[in-house]
Order: C-alpha cells, then sequence, then structure tokens
C-alpha cells in the first residue's frame, strides 16, 4: 500500500507508480470528489477526446408505433 504525506500547503505527491499505471501526466486536471472518509480523484475528460467513444453500441432499440 502506498502512502502519501500532506504538505503544509496541503499538498499532496501521486506516487509514481500510481501515476505511469493511470496514465497521469504535468498538468492534467482532475476532479476532487469526498466519498465517506475517504477523497477520489477522477480525470476530467476534454469533450474531443470522448468523440467516438460509443462506436459499436447497438442503437437499434424496440419502439413503440406511436413513438417512430
Amino acid at each position: 500500500m502506498q502512502s502519501v504525506t500532506v504538505s503544509p500547503k496541503f499538498q499532496v505527491v501521486i506516487p509514481q507508480a500510481v501515476r505511469e499505471q493511470l496514465g497521469i501526466e504535468p498538468g492534467q486536471k482532475l476532479q476532487v470528489l469526498a466519498f465517506d472518509h475517504r477523497i477520489e480523484f477522477l480525470s476530467i475528460e476534454s469533450p474531443r477526446s470522448l468523440r467516438g467513444f460509443l462506436r459499436g453500441l447497438d442503437t437499434d432499440v424496440p419502439r413503440e408505433g406511436d413513438r417512430v
């Protein structure tokens, strides 16, 4: 288990192994969430990077006759 220390300015350093595993780059924005008694960081994806991520999704949905 990795651990970090909070600095007097409330900063932490994400360990190198974790940065490499998650592909975190310098300057990347992360969303911070407080959940129960833990802190979670979520990568903020740009709309451009999300383009095409649903490619291949089956869009054939059975519909009622009046909803076509």
